[in-house]
């Protein structure tokens, strides 16, 4: 400790020792038996080989390699003299950045809108040779966390934010203040319960200054997973000269925000029963927070049955003033949470106290403390899109500039060559992009064009060589391009050159030798006699080619309707392909087949995941014409078999209607499954309803019923268009699509089932597949499905088009949407079951009409249900009245 008292938690001894048997593997004893769930933890040893990993021997929990999380840096190990047997195998090795004022580490698949632990672990064990430790900052996404200060080559130093990650990545940076080159040692991530630390929230973050044990007899028992589920650690403190310790080996329990049983199971009591628990932190300003505020979580807990009329009552004082308005009364065997809401500020030092009431015969009482320091989280990083089209170029082309991190945020560290703007009622705008004689080579990325904002692009004196996008036309803000000095050829596009003339476009073309300024790479001639008669022939000849391809698609059609879609144990199901020989049995169809390496050109190497599901990751991409498209790729973890991917293949090839998905393509290359279908820009209708889309603002009444009905249709069309009739078996608000102009499609349709014949009543199925919460009940009880199984699936969406809930809610127990939605209008008020984001806007009938609509879908009786058909027409109406509003 820097202090000589015990009772005082020295800030400088927390940030930059921590003692570190938290992660030293020779000292920490975890005791518990059972392993929870550690799903989401990410635990990374940064510096060890690519590829590499190993399991640790005390928590059980498997540590990585960084090479997946970061390119930048290089790895070393510590110098041999600071080996030492009882010290954790992370600390044996680091990865160094010195090359850059701004180092990241990516970390992906999370939950966006939830609460993570993220820490991050530093030994500098003089690996360089220098004998300088150096000081630098660590930032969370755009916003400073703290400073990291290295004061020895033998101390292991610990930072650790709790934080709400606003998207499904976040970033961990390290960056150059001038003190030396920035490193690190391990980084973790842990995902946390909402309930937890209630003080942080969407713009406010916790960085740890303290997290203690009071009382455990063995001084180097850190508790930490499994003990903990979270994986927090929490060290240990005792002083037998002061503090009396009591332990218990009963389970002490508490709500979700107590210490762990393990950490309860110990506390401290003074010695001298007349007097106080007192313990202090100091002050650690920075350079962002010179005057910090501090919060703290006290844990307390009575380990011991008390006997006749003993009490122990005291008060919490912080600095002299009551912290706590009323005593504290702890109860056997079960933990109160003593928290700040608000926190301390503007002292150098911070004194706690534990003072017996007047009416306590028992001296007070502590089990466990955490302090953190408060910072904001309130900067945003650039608008998603950009920052997805920024990224994609930056893969594409290998660029090796200072690109890490946020592309414009903090501004002190934008991106070189980039420009932005700065809007403080929104995020940053990438404005300028300037990679000229950046030594790109290949084609002129599509990724460019996804730069709605750009005004100005340099890609002059570089190799780029094909044509030039036309598809750059259509960014409304761009009044610039300037590609002199490269290998392009073809014609200027129609779009841009019709923006040159109108004035709203500069081109700067110079130095492309093959590049043609007129439109066509062909010399104009004089048009001769004979090709007059031939600019007169080819018109009437395509009217008649025209007409006939009309009246062709006219019979196709009228022969699809009969033949929507045949069940994968048809006779004419499963042919092999005659005319490629590949054996696979792929049916005939009709869509593009694609390698697995022409997927990882579309999707520039699996760049940028959409969504992820059962099936597998789904990808964003693009094909050489500019057409965006997802890519959804079968994981290798996926319950779903060759042949319900083979189903959803020849699903989509054969069915087709404004309301379903539409497919490009697929893959079936070895072991490589997917699919590729239109791109729908704006996600799931459930990421819609949930907030998950942070670029736009809740759907209006009028948006989610069109939504509604769209997906109706789309259904409609499976159930009564298609002969034989299919179910899809798997409608839920994951499986509607919306596009640009959040028209909804449906999609997913691995689980289809075909009717065998028109007169048919129902399938039997062997299984039950589908979504808790969607399921029919005869589907669930008699493995029968008919068409009214999806209406009661569509009914559960309809009611979570109405409400905003999801399908299980808890209150506190698990709910049905149904049972919570009939509760409410019996009372009679539908303002009650309305989404409030919705505040108001919308016609009170028409929300009456659609709930009732979707009640009776969700009846328990099938023959109860109405049609998709019927269902359709009242969604109709329902939209009409809110037209009418």
């Amino acid at each position: 400790m820097a202090r000589s008292t015990p009772r005082t938690m020295a800030a400088r001894s927390w940030l930059l020792q921590l003692v570190l048997a938290a992660a030293a593997g020779g000292v920490l004893r975890v005791r518990g038996q059972g392993l929870p769930d550690s799903t989401g933890f990410v635990s990374i040893d940064c510096g060890i080989p690519e590829k590499s990993s190993y399991v640790d021997g005390v928590t059980k929990l498997p540590y990585v390699s960084d090479a997946g999380f970061t390119d930048a840096g290089s790895n070393h190990n510590v110098s041999a003299e600071y080996i030492n047997p009882s010290c954790s195998k992370r600390y044996l090795n680091l990865r160094s950045f010195p090359d850059a004022a701004r180092s990241c580490y990516t970390l992906g698949s999370l939950a966006p809108g939830s609460k993570y632990l993220l820490r991050a672990t530093f030994m500098y064990g003089n690996y360089d040779g220098l004998s300088r430790p150096p000081v630098f900052d660590l930032h969370l996404g755009v916003n400073f966390w703290t400073t990291v200060n290295i004061t020895a080559a033998d101390l292991a130093v610990l930072a650790e934010v709790i934080a709400i990650v606003r998207d499904d990545v976040v970033l961990v940076c390290l960056v150059n203040t001038g003190s030396g080159t920035p490193f690190i040692s391990g980084l973790d991530l842990r995902p946390l319960t909402s309930t937890l630390y209630p003080q942080v929230n969407a713009t406010q973050g916790l960085v740890l200054l303290a997290r203690r044990n009071f009382g455990p007899s063995d001084s180097t028992v850190v508790v930490r997973y499994p003990d903990d589920p979270y994986d927090r650690a929490w060290t240990p403190w005792s002083n037998p000269a002061e503090w009396s310790e009591i332990s218990t080996t009963e389970k002490v329990g508490g709500t979700a925000m107590a210490a762990p049983s393990a950490v309860m199971q110990t506390a401290i009591t003074p010695l001298n029963a007349s007097k106080n628990i007192d313990f202090s932190w100091d002050a650690v300003p920075n350079q962002v927070y010179p005057a910090p505020g501090y919060i703290s979580n006290v844990h307390v807990a009575e380990l011991r049955s008390l006997a006749g009329n003993a009490t122990r009552q005291f008060y919490l004082t912080i600095n002299g003033k009551l912290w706590y308005g009323l005593p504290e009364t702890p109860h056997y065997l079960f933990t109160d949470v003593i928290y700040d809401r608000e926190p301390h500020q503007g002292f150098n030092q911070y004194n706690v106290s534990l003072n017996a009431t007047a009416n306590s015969t028992l001296p007070p009482i502590i089990n466990a403390v955490e302090v953190f320091s408060v910072i904001s989280t309130a900067n945003i990083g650039t608008e998603a899109q950009d920052v997805s089209a920024i990224t994609g170029i930056k893969a594409k082309y290998q660029v090796k500039k200072n690109w890490m991190g946020d592309p414009c945020a903090p501004k002190a560290l934008a991106w070189d060559g980039l420009s932005c703007s700065y809007d403080i009622s929104g995020p940053p705008r990438i404005t300028t992009v300037n990679l000229s004689s950046s030594g790109l080579s290949g084609d002129i990325s599509f990724y460019f064009a996804k730069l709605k904002a750009t005004q100005y692009l340099n890609l002059s004196h570089n190799k780029l060589t094909g044509s030039i996008p036309d598809v750059l036309s259509q960014l409304p803000s761009l009044n610039v391009i300037d590609l002199t000095g490269n290998q392009l050829n073809g014609s200027i596009p129609s779009g841009i050159l019709k923006r040159i003339q109108d004035g709203s476009l500069k081109l700067r073309y110079g130095d492309n030798p093959n590049l043609c300024n007129d439109g066509s790479c062909k010399s104009t001639k004089k048009m001769s006699s004979s090709m007059l008669a031939v600019y007169i022939a080819v018109p009437v000849v395509a009217f008649v080619v025209v007409g006939t391809l009309v009246l062709l698609l006219f019979l196709m059609r009228k022969k699809k309707a009969k033949s929507c879609v045949k069940p994968l144990n048809g006779v004419r199901d499963v042919q092999p392909r005659s005319q490629n020989g590949n054996g696979h049995g792929l049916p005939q169809l009709e869509n593009r087949r694609f390698t697995y390496r022409e997927l990882e050109a579309i999707t520039n190497n699996f760049q940028r995941v959409l969504g992820r599901g059962g099936f597998g990751s789904v990808y964003d991409g693009f094909l050489k014409d500019g057409t965006q498209v997802a890519v959804k790729l079968r994981s290798q973890s996926s319950n779903q078999s060759v042949r319900e991917f083979l189903t959803e293949v020849q699903t989509l090839t054969k069915i087709h209607h404004k309301n379903i998905v539409s497919l490009i393509g697929y893959c079936k290359d070895g072991e490589f499954l997917a699919l590729v279908y239109e791109h729908m820009s704006e996600g799931t209708l459930e990421d819609k309803l949930r907030g998950r889309d942070r670029n736009a603002g809740s759907l209006t009444w009028r948006q989610r019923l069109r939504i509604a009905l769209e997906s109706a249709q789309g259904l409609e069309y499976l159930h009564k268009a298609c002969r034989p009739a299919c179910v899809h078996r798997d409608v839920k608000t994951s499986n509607i699509l919306l596009n640009a102009d959040l028209e909804a499609k449906i999609a997913d349709f691995g689980l289809l089932k075909a009717f065998q014949r028109d007169d048919d009543t129902h399938v039997s199925t062997d299984r039950v597949v589908g979504t808790h919460g969607y399921l029919a009940p005869e589907y669930a009880a008699a493995l029968q499905l008919t068409e009214k199984s999806d209406v009661y699936s569509f009914g559960i969406v309809l009611l979570e088009v109405i409400t905003g809930q999801p399908p299980i809610l808890r209150c506190p127990e698990p709910t049905s949407i149904v049972q919570w939605v009939r509760q409410r209008l019996a009372r009679g008020d539908i303002d009650d079951a309305v989404d409030a984001r919705m505040r108001g806007g919308y016609d009170v009938n028409a929300v009456w009409k659609a709930a009732d609509v979707a009640l009776k879908c969700t009846a328990q009786a099938p023959a109860q249900r109405p049609t998709m058909t019927d269902v359709v027409a009242q969604l109709q109406e329902c939209l009409g009245l809110e037209e009418g509003r």
